[in-house]
């Protein structure tokens, strides 16, 4: 058992983050299970649980537990199902711990590996992932499906994690300072922190099969991985410089417009375009016989509108920066002598 990190008073030395949707049949089990494996550690401890809107029970489930242990149990309610990364920012937000460690609950993350990545933390990391090595979900519309979307992050991210999806992963506090998330992006975390100069690293889990409940995920949430990969690739490469992104864009439809403007002059003087070499009436025959014409104008209008949105975007990137005291850099340390 690690030592546990001295915490000013009023915090925890970890929090545990339990986003739950229609989960009745398995909220009282966990509790049960992370009570029996943090209870008897020196940790100061909370769990977390963020009801997203259930339908089911969960509710008066979550309510039961708080009171029966206040000192260790948080309960928050959301107005509505909001989605896992919602409910999870929420739980971000409501955490006093130093190190956090969110999980599923649907009880296919074992609470019995949350020592070890605490262990795991110890030895100098910031991050700590979660791998499910043995994945007990189904082959064709979960274990696939998730293992290229895996390959395809942790190539295009840089950093090389085997499991994104795994929810179950500890963090310490200060790596999450300033992370907002939205959409689905919740598993895209360690990547974030990555850019804040984090040290991250992965621990290979255990994964059980679901026992009680419906899986919220199928096949389809494959597609909204790829949808946000890309937004996080763009927000990587240009979230200081978008008009490098816009602009690079717009040059390359202006030359495609040029060449477009230089192969009608070519067809209409040096060699006729195809089309028109069987055609009696070549000598009157106009631009307007090839679609050259409508394309230029096009690739023109595209360039033009790719440029200005590029402006658009560093005069908003430069207000977010500014209008909150933001700095486009994070400084880790300073040395300097006594003061003068």
């Amino acid at each position: 058992m690690t030592t546990p990190h001295p915490t000013p008073d009023g915090l925890m030395d970890l929090s545990v983050l339990i986003p739950v949707f229609n989960e009745v049949d398995n909220v009282a089990p966990l509790f049960e299970e992370l009570d029996a494996v943090l209870r008897p550690s020196k940790w100061r401890y909370e769990l977390i649980f963020v009801d997203d809107g259930s339908t089911d029970g969960t509710v008066a489930q979550l309510e039961a537990i708080q009171a029966r242990d206040p000192e260790h149990v948080r309960a928050a309610f959301l107005w509505r199902n909001c989605g896992q990364t919602a409910a999870l920012s929420a739980a971000l937000d409501l955490a006093r711990g130093d190190v956090l460690v969110p999980m599923d609950g649907d009880r296919q993350n074992d609470p019995a590996d949350i020592p070890k990545l605490m262990a795991t933390l110890d030895e100098g990391f910031d991050v700590v992932s979660g791998w499910r090595k043995d994945r007990q979900d189904a082959l064709l519309s979960r274990k696939i499906p998730s293992k290229i979307a895996n390959k395809l992050v942790a190539r295009l991210s840089g950093i090389p994690l085997h499991d994104y999806g795994c929810t179950l992963k500890a963090y310490r506090r200060r790596v999450l300072a300033g992370v907002r998330l939205y959409g689905e992006m919740h598993r895209f975390i360690p990547i974030f922190a990555a850019w804040q100069g984090a040290k991250v690293t992965e621990q290979v889990v255990n994964h059980r099969a679901r026992t009680a409940g419906k899986t919220k995920y199928g096949l389809g949430r494959t597609f909204n991985v790829v949808l946000d990969l890309i937004l996080i690739r763009f927000l990587q490469k240009y979230s200081q410089r978008p008009i490098h992104f816009y602009g690079r864009f717009g040059l390359w439809a202006f030359a495609g417009g040029f060449l477009c403007v230089v192969a009608m002059v070519y067809f209409k003087y040096v060699f006729p375009w195809p089309a028109l070499l069987w055609s009696a009436d070549l000598p009157n025959k106009t631009f307007v016989e090839t679609p050259l014409p409508s394309l230029a104008v096009m690739l023109f209008l595209a360039g033009c509108l790719s440029i200005l949105l590029g402006i658009q975007s560093e005069l908003i990137m430069r207000t977010y920066y500014e209008s909150q005291d933001k700095t486009t850099y994070l400084l880790r340390e300073v040395k300097q002598g006594p003061p003068a």
